[in-house]
């Protein structure tokens, strides 16, 4: 069965938002996280900051790509409620350790907040119902 069978099949919360919305969505996000983990880790290189400032954004990042082989390659419900879980988790302790040295890019982080909130309760929801 191919991926895309696999996830359709899946029992799902009324409210989650049809598959063709998540292209999009992340398309806009990572342009933000691009941009935005872009000028972090720069800052790191010029010694703007400390390494433990940009540590959150790098764990983000690494939690962030392991999210799709874990949900659709092992199609492991639950490795993907933990790894979403770390999602969010680095993404708040990103935004409040940026904070301090430059807002923008700690508000440019909203919108990806708001995705990862809602698509870790998405997540939770639908590990829950096929268990």
């Amino acid at each position: 069965m191919d991926t895309y069978s696999w996830y359709s099949q899946l029992i799902k919360p009324f409210w989650a938002p049809p598959a063709f919305l998540f292209g999009p969505v992340w398309t806009f996000l990572y342009i933000l996280i691009a941009i935005s983990f872009g000028k972090v880790f720069l800052m790191t290189w010029k010694k703007e900051i400390a390494f433990m400032v940009a540590l959150p954004f790098l764990l983000n990042i690494v939690f962030n790509l392991a999210f799709t082989p874990l949900q659709f390659g092992l199609r492991n419900n639950l490795l993907a409620s933990i790894d979403i879980i770390f999602i969010l988790a680095t993404l708040i302790w990103a935004i409040v350790a940026i904070y301090p040295y430059s807002r923008w890019i700690a508000y440019m982080q909203i919108p990806y907040l708001l995705w990862v909130s809602f698509a870790t309760v998405l997540q939770l929801t639908i590990t829950y119902l096929n268990k």
